[in-house]
């Protein structure tokens, strides 16, 4: 074992078992991490992705998660983070006494004796995966920020969201059926069907059901590609709907749709996968965070800057 490799793996497995705890701990109390109270006394952020203020880039994956916890533990009323030293290249300042935001980078790497067998053996080399931490602040945590940082964007009012969905729907080019009693994706013929809106008693919800199963159906090879093989019952199942209900989640957010309805069915299965795998969450956001890209992907061009999905430290 390299050098590296011991320094990084207590951290690491102990940096997957705080999150995964933490998630457990939501689940457990009958709450959604990804389906946050916006509007609320507890939540005084507008609903939206959280972004680095610095660079106007989008914190992706099991970062959105973390940093929409922090927003409503804590009752900041902005959506947008910087670390120490984006404030001060900033001419701004983190309070004294505020404490910081964990949030992790994950990216992969080859220790040198993997190179050295590689080259010996004429196979691949094999990268191993990490997560380092960032510390961020809230901009509300800061003093001296320029102004236009510190203004929030009103809401998108729902006449202007979902037509907006409509066309997204339509861009992607995917067979979405509407009718029926029940919400589904068929991955053999490749088809989304979901229960026309007046089903629903807020038609809201109907747009959230349709982007949970549009996130099922970027799994499919042609698209962003996922294993769509578990059955009803089995973990791989419940897996795949923690990856399409997380997409829903994001997808709402940047879209600018509140809905009421949670899909909580899964909350069993899902705490047996978490509690089996301390990296489960993590790897279930970001291919949710992928699966977001490829749907956003779909609105039209002016939109897009704000809805897009990029790694943000």
């Amino acid at each position: 074992m390299t050098k590296h490799q011991r320094q990084t793996a207590p951290d690491r497995a102990s940096l997957y078992d705080d999150i995964t705890t933490k998630i457990i701990g939501e689940l457990e109390a009958g709450r959604l991490p990804w389906v946050q109270p916006w509007g609320t006394a507890a939540a005084k952020a507008p609903l939206a992705l959280p972004r680095n203020a610095s660079t106007g880039k989008a914190y992706s994956g099991i970062n959105v998660l973390i940093l929409w916890g922090a927003v409503i533990e804590h009752g900041y009323p902005s959506q947008t983070w910087l670390t120490f030293r984006q404030a001060l290249s900033l001419g701004a300042n983190v309070r004294k006494g505020e404490r910081g935001t964990t949030v992790v980078y994950a990216d992969r790497f080859v220790p040198d004796d993997e190179k050295r067998r590689a080259r010996e053996t004429g196979e691949d080399a094999q990268a191993i995966p990490f997560l380092k931490r960032f510390t961020v602040f809230n901009t509300a945590q800061c003093d001296g920020l320029p102004d236009e940082l510190t203004t929030q964007a009103a809401a998108p009012t729902p006449d202007l969201i979902e037509p907006r969905v409509e066309a997204l729907i339509k861009a992607t080019g995917i067979d979405f059926r509407i009718g029926g009693n029940r919400a589904f994706y068929a991955p053999g013929p490749d088809f989304v069907q979901v229960p026309p809106p007046q089903a629903y008693f807020e038609p809201i919800n109907w747009h959230r059901t349709a982007l949970h199963e549009l996130g099922h159906a970027t799994g499919h090879a042609s698209r962003v590609g996922r294993d769509l093989s578990g059955s009803f019952g089995t973990k791989k199942y419940a897996f795949e709907e923690l990856v399409a209900e997380i997409n829903a989640a994001f997808c709402c957010a940047s879209i600018g749709i509140v809905p009421t309805v949670k899909h909580a069915d899964y909350v069993g299965s899902w705490l047996e996968v978490l509690r089996e795998d301390n990296r489960a969450i993590v790897r279930a956001a970001s291919q949710a965070s992928k699966a977001a890209d490829y749907l956003l992907s779909f609105l039209p061009p002016e939109d897009q800057a704000s809805a897009a999905f990029s790694r943000a430290a």
